[in-house]
This record gives structure tokens, C-alpha cells and sequence, in this order.
């Protein structure tokens, strides 16, 4: 695991979407796993001045977002299809066939999970995953629990991942209960991992997540696990690391 710490926001935005601009120039049909939320925004939007620049093509990337929320519709402004759109796929060429998000107003989403499950297997898995962190250690969605699943699932979510990503909606209450993620198994599996921290709300997280012990009370302790992790982190997010 290689640990990057940059001054600030902006840095860790830079060398982040530095890294993704690499590896997709090194494998133009790259398959290549996004997370959402508010710590990825600037890499996407370093993603899309490369793009413009003429420094980067999407045209046979693969994308697969870790997860979605339960019952939101893709035109929904809160929905992470929505989000990607907003961030991402609206400013580039990638192809819509080639970009992948589950669904989660599915009517069997026991079934929604399974063949999005498939259809990471058939595009030859990940080959780069990014991932944000929540301050509880979770990663996609996988919240701290005594068992972590392996594939792709349907999960509740924690009490403190609603109250975190209430700021989004009008009031807690508008905060979907539950959501389809991307499992423990299906991240690990990833040929190559970058992992983004900002801010000292995850500062506790970053320390737990690299304290050399595992445990499924922070699911991000188990990418110690993992042969080629990098974590980008700020200052703020290092608080408690340096």
C-alpha cells in the first residue's frame, strides 16, 4: 500500500485524475470502477480539462459505479446516475453501452445485483477502482457489520452514512434507506486500487483504515489486504497519520 499525502484538496484532485488519465492512456479499453460523492468531484473535473485538452479518450472505457440508491430513478437529482452524468459523462466521449451503474428501482433487486455482478465478470473485472471512504470506514456501501459480503448486494445503510449524505437532500427523511453496492469481494478483485480521503471528518477513518489491524468494523482495513492500493489523502485527512 503506497500512502500519498498532498496539501490540499486541489492537489489530491490533480493526482488522482493524473493517475486515471495514465492508465487509461496505457489501455484505451480500460475498465474502470467510480465512486460518487463529494471527495471524487474534482477529480472529475480534472478528468474533463484533460478530456478537452485533447490529453484523454473515453471512447472504449468501460465504467462501473460502485453503487446506487434503492428507489431513486435515474433522473433523480440525488441519483448517482444523475451525479455521473453531472460530473462526467455529459463532458466526455465515452459510449453509453459501455457505461455501467446498478439500478436501483429494479422490481427484483435480488436480480439487479446478480447480473450487474455478471456483467463486471464479463468485462474482465476492474482493472482501476477508485474509491472514497465514509467516516465510518465504509467503502461503496459496505458498512461496518460482524460479516461483509462478497459480491454485489443489496445493503441497509448506517445510521451515519443517512446523517452524512443528508446534506444532499432537503431533510434526513428524503435520504434513501437502503442501496445496491458493489461487495468486499468484487473491490478486492480490482487489478489496481486509489483510494481518496479529504477533510478531517475522515481523518479517523484514514488512521483506522491504515492501522495495520483488520476488521470488518472498518471495511476499508481489509485493502491492506490488497497487492497495488494507493492512498491519496490531504493534510486534513492525515491528521491523525503524521
Amino acid at each position: 500500500m503506497i500512502v500519498k499525502i498532498v496539501e490540499n484538496y486541489l492537489e489530491l484532485s490533480r493526482l488522482a485524475a493524473s493517475m486515471v488519465t495514465k492508465e487509461i492512456n496505457n489501455c484505451k479499453s480500460l475498465v474502470l470502477g467510480l465512486a460518487t460523492g463529494s471527495t471524487p468531484e474534482g477529480m472529475y473535473a480534472e478528468l474533463v480539462k484533460q478530456f478537452k485538452a485533447g490529453n484523454l479518450d473515453f471512447k472504449n472505457v468501460i465504467t462501473f459505479n460502485l453503487d446506487e440508491y434503492v428507489s431513486l430513478k435515474p433522473e433523480h437529482p440525488q441519483s448517482y446516475y444523475y451525479y455521473m452524468k453531472r460530473h462526467l459523462f455529459d463532458h466526455v466521449n465515452i459510449s453509453q453501452e459501455n457505461i455501467n451503474i446498478p439500478t436501483g428501482c429494479s422490481n427484483d433487486l435480488y436480480k439487479e445485483c446478480y447480473e450487474y455482478e455478471m456483467k463486471i465478470s464479463k468485462a474482465g473485472g476492474i482493472g482501476l477502482q477508485i474509491l472514497g471512504i465514509g467516516a465510518n470506514g465504509h467503502i461503496g456501501f459496505n458498512e461496518p457489520a460482524e460479516a461483509l459480503s462478497v459480491n454485489t448486494h443489496l445493503v441497509k445503510l448506517a445510521d451515519k452514512t443517512i446523517e452524512a449524505n443528508s446534506r444532499f437532500f432537503k431533510s434526513p427523511d428524503q435520504v434513501p434507506r437502503e442501496a445496491v453496492t458493489m461487495g468486499m469481494g468484487t473491490i478486492m478483485h480490482a487489478e489496481k486500487i486509489v483510494l481518496l480521503a479529504s477533510g478531517t471528518g475522515k481523518s479517523e477513518a484514514i488512521k483506522q483504515t491504515l492501522s495495520g489491524r483488520l476488521t470488518t468494523a472498518v471495511p476499508a482495513s481489509l485493502l491492506q489486504l490488497h497487492r497495488n492500493v494507493t492512498v491519496i489523502v490531504d493534510r486534513e485527512a492525515a491528521a491523525l497519520i503524521i
